[in-house]
C-alpha cells in the first residue's frame, strides 16, 4: 500500500502543491503539514477589501530612506520624494523587522518571518502573509492570489511567496504571460485536456482519501490527530479543485488593450503594476504579489554596473548614488501605482481604499547583509495616516513586523489570532 500511496503523492504534488501522508510513528509514513479549510462563499467585488505586497531584493539606501521627524511633519527624503502627491494616503515605518540573520539568504523571509529551513515543524511552516490571507479568503475569485516576478537574479528568481506547506510559489514572469492569465481564454483543446484532468485529479483524491481512512483505523491517539490534519488538507484540495472546475465556466473579462511583449524588468515594471490594478478592479483577485529581483539590470536606466555588485558599495559615492538612481525609479512606478489604484472607482470609495499596499524589502542593509531595520510603506487600505511611525528597533517594547502582517489579515477578514512570529496586532 505505501508503494501506492508514494505513486498518488507525486501526482498530487502537480496540481496540489504539495499533498503527503503525515509523519505517523506507530505506521513509520511520511509527513504531512496541514492546511486549514477555506470557506465556499463567493464574495462581492466592489468594496471588498484587497492587498498588494511589493518586495524588492536588494533593499534601499536607509539614509536617503527613512525621516528624522516623526509624525505627519516628517520631511521628505530623496528616495521619499516620488512619493510627495501619495502622502496621505501612506504610512512609513521603522524599527519592524523579524529579528533574523542571513543577508541575502533570508530575505525570503520578507512576508513571513521564518526562515524555510527552520519552519518544518511549524503548522503553518513558513507561510508567507499573501497566502496565509489566500487560504481563508482566495476563493472568492478566479485567482486566489497573483505572485508576479523574475525567475532570474540571484540565488534562482522570486522566493517572495511560500505556501504553508514550506513549497515556493512559481511567479507569472513578465507582463504577457501575466495578460494571458488574465484575458485570454483558453482554447476548446485546452479546455478539453483540463476537463480530464480535473475528473483524474478527483478520482485520485478519492483513492487516497480511502487509503487514509484505513490508516486511522491503525494508529495510535497521537497520530490520530495528525491524520485528522492530513483529511483537513485533502478537503482543502478538494476545494480547490471545485474552484477551479466553476471558474473554468466562466468567462473572463474582456482585454482593455492589445497583449503587450515582454522587454526587461526595469522597462516592464509600469505595465506590470498597471496589469495587477486591472486584475483587482475586474476582481479576478484580491490578493498579488509583486518582487523586483536580481534580473532588475541597471543597464536598462543607463548604469553600466552590476545591480547586486552595487549593493555592496562600501559607502562609495558614485556607487551608492547609482542605487538612489534604481531606487527612485522602483518608487516613482509604486507611486505611480497608487495613484492609479487612487483613480478608480470601487463601489462608494476609490480602488486605493479598498487595497492595502505593502512596499520594502526583506534587506534592511545589503553593504552590511542585514536583514533588521526594514524599509516599510503601507499605503490605502484604512492604513493612509501621512505619517512616519518609528517602532523601538531592540528591547522589551520591540514589535515584530509580523505583527503589522497579522493586523493585515484581520483587516482583510480572516479570523486568526497570529501569524508568523507576531505577538499581537500593530498598525
Amino acid at each position: 500500500m505505501n508503494d501506492k500511496i508514494n505513486r498518488r503523492r507525486f501526482i498530487l504534488r502537480s496540481f496540489a502543491g504539495s499533498l503527503a501522508l503525515p509523519g505517523l510513528p506507530s505506521l513509520m509514513t511520511g509527513s504531512l503539514a496541514g492546511n486549514s479549510a477555506i470557506t465556499e462563499s463567493r464574495g462581492a467585488g466592489a468594496g471588498a477589501q484587497r492587498f498588494v505586497a511589493v518586495g524588492n531584493l536588494l533593499g534601499f539606501q536607509l539614509k536617503h530612506f527613512f525621516p528624522e521627524k516623526t509624525g505627519k511633519g516628517y520631511e521628505e527624503t530623496t528616495l521619499l520624494k516620488p512619493l510627495a502627491a501619495n502622502r496621505d494616503q501612506l504610512t512609513v515605518y521603522r524599527g519592524l523587522d523579524h529579528g533574523l540573520r542571513g543577508g541575502h539568504f533570508a530575505v525570503h523571509t520578507f512576508l513571513s518571518g521564518l526562515l524555510h529551513h527552520e519552519s518544518k515543524n511549524r503548522t503553518d511552516g513558513n507561510v508567507t502573509i499573501d497566502q496565509f490571507i489566500a487560504d481563508e479568503i482566495g476563493n472568492q475569485t478566479r485567482f486566489p492570489s497573483l505572485t508576479v516576478g523574475s525567475e532570474g537574479g540571484i540565488h534562482g528568481g522570486c522566493q517572495l511567496s511560500w505556501t504553508k506547506s514550506g513549497v515556493r510559489v512559481p511567479p507569472i514572469t513578465g507582463p504577457a504571460e501575466l495578460f494571458d492569465r488574465l484575458f485570454i481564454a483558453d482554447s476548446k483543446q485546452l479546455q478539453a485536456q483540463k476537463v480530464k484532468e480535473n475528473s483524474l485529479q478527483a478520482s485520485i483524491l478519492d483513492s487516497i482519501h480511502d487509503e487514509a481512512r484505513s490508516l486511522s483505523k491503525r494508529v495510535n491517539s497521537e497520530d490520530k490527530a495528525k491524520l485528522d490534519e492530513y483529511f483537513s488538507s485533502i478537503r482543502d484540495v478538494e476545494k480547490r479543485l471545485k474552484l477551479r472546475q466553476i471558474w473554468s465556466d466562466q468567462p473572463k473579462p474582456k482585454a482593455p488593450f492589445d497583449k503587450p511583449a515582454d522587454k526587461n524588468t526595469v522597462e516592464d515594471l509600469p505595465m506590470l503594476y498597471e496589469l495587477i490594478a486591472l486584475a483587482l478592479q475586474t476582481d479576478s483577485t484580491r490578493i498579488a504579489t509583486l518582487e523586483i529581483g536580481g534580473s532588475f539590470l541597471p543597464q536598462h536606466l543607463g548604469i553600466n554596473k552590476s545591480y547586486h555588485g552595487l549593493s555592496h558599495h562600501g559607502n562609495n559615492e558614485e556607487s551608492v548614488g547609482h542605487l538612489v538612481t534604481l531606487e527612485r525609479y522602483q518608487i516613482e512606478q509604486f507611486g505611480k501605482f497608487l495613484t492609479r489604484l487612487a483613480g478608480i472607482s470601487d463601489g462608494e470609495q476609490t480602488l486605493l481604499d479598498s487595497t492595502a499596499v505593502l512596499f520594502g524589502s526583506g534587506m534592511g542593509n545589503a553593504n552590511s547583509h542585514t536583514n533588521s531595520d526594514l524599509p516599510i510603506i503601507l499605503a490605502g487600505g484604512g492604513y493612509g495616516t501621512g505619517e512616519f511611525k518609528k517602532a523601538p528597533s531592540k528591547g522589551p517594547g520591540k514589535v515584530p513586523l509580523c505583527n503589522l502582517f497579522l493586523d493585515i489579515a484581520q483587516r482583510m477578514g480572516v479570523e486568526k489570532e497570529s501569524f508568523g512570529t507576531s505577538t499581537g496586532r500593530f498598525s
